[in-house]
């Protein structure tokens, strides 16, 4: 038996479902959250984002009342994507930076997902600063050793990335690299561990990491810290130098953190969702938190959602020479 479909049909059950959820909008705002929320964290449990995102899920769980699950997914498209095709509810929200936001639509010649008009962004919240570090054995004591090392020996090194191809962590290092005029081969892994495990064994030579993991490694010697990629240096790594001290005035590895919904959730979740985390960072215990890993709150005069949507253009417009010029590109 063939089954035929009527196109005409078809197009006017699917404008009806959009023009019922557009009227239940307010209802469901009205009571939202009634349930749990998930927040989609883009690292392997342990790594640097799910640091950050766990620190904000309490307090947020406090103040919205329901709880607010963590869901692991190592991988920066595959996360930022499952959000962009949720059921725009306000249960489903991506914690997620600038590599998912600002490098992709550049990084990746036919992308997965637009940032521009498939989200609904919430609120820019945090920043925090790259890290260079390196195997402990590495004969180098600054970046100006580093670079100078790592250009006479490029052909044989190899640097990793935590959250693998296209994430944050390797799209900082492609751009140090380019910035230090070497080519180095990346070696993705899907959680920072093993790869800190494989640098330490001297199986990798360096990689660009957040800091929240590792602190206590360079504190304790494990690995060395060869620059912090921020402008300034860390109050929890004082004796580490800026990458702009040493040399590379023009590079900032600085990564931003905001909350984003699926394009089409009403505005009142969307506001709610948006006082909740501003609260959240406002939080005194929540910025002390914080604070341990390096990462810093936004001005409040960045933290709405209009700011957040002006901002994803601007960073897309900023980061696409530096990325072309990294030559870090994805088929």
């Amino acid at each position: 038996m063939s089954h035929r479909i009527c196109l005409p049909a078809l197009i006017a059950a699917t404008l009806l479902l959009a023009a019922t959820w557009a009227s239940l909008g307010p209802v469901a705002a009205q009571d939202w959250p009634n349930r749990p929320l998930t927040m989609v964290v883009p690292t392997a449990a342990g790594g640097g984002a799910d640091i950050l995102g766990r620190i904000l899920a309490a307090r947020m769980a406090e103040l919205l009342g329901q709880p607010v699950v963590i869901e692991n997914v190592g991988n920066a498209v595959a996360s930022t994507n499952r959000v962009a095709k949720a059921q725009p509810e306000g249960y489903l929200v991506h914690f997620g930076n600038t590599a998912h936001y600002a490098y992709h639509p550049t990084l990746y010649k036919t992308p997965v997902y637009n940032p521009r008009t498939e989200f609904a962004p919430v609120g820019l919240l945090l920043e925090q600063p790259y890290l260079l570090v390196a195997r402990n054995d590495l004969p180098v004591g600054n970046l100006r050793e580093f670079a100078a090392y790592v250009k006479a020996n490029q052909h044989k090194l190899q640097f990793g990335s935590g959250a693998g191809t296209g994430s944050g962590n390797h799209i900082v290092c492609e751009m140090a690299n380019a910035a230090m005029g070497v080519k180095v081969t990346h070696v993705p892994y899907r959680d920072i561990g093993p790869l800190t495990q494989d640098m330490i064994a001297g199986r990798i030579d360096y990689q660009c990491p957040l800091p929240g993991t590792m602190i206590p490694l360079i504190e304790t010697n494990r690995v060395k810290g060869i620059a912090t990629l921020g402008k300034q240096r860390l109050a929890g790594l004082p004796n580490l130098a800026s990458a702009h001290e040493q040399g590379l005035t023009d590079f900032d590895g600085t990564v931003w953190w905001g909350f984003f919904l699926p394009k089409g959730t009403p505005e009142p979740i969307v506001r709610k969702l948006n006082a909740a985390a501003i609260a959240t960072i406002d939080t005194p215990a929540v910025q002390q938190r914080l604070a341990a890993t390096a990462a810093t709150v936004v001005a409040p005069e960045r933290r709405s959602p209009e700011y957040l949507q002006k901002f994803v253009a601007s960073e897309i417009d900023k980061w696409a020479a530096p990325i072309r010029a990294s030559g870090a590109l994805i088929e």
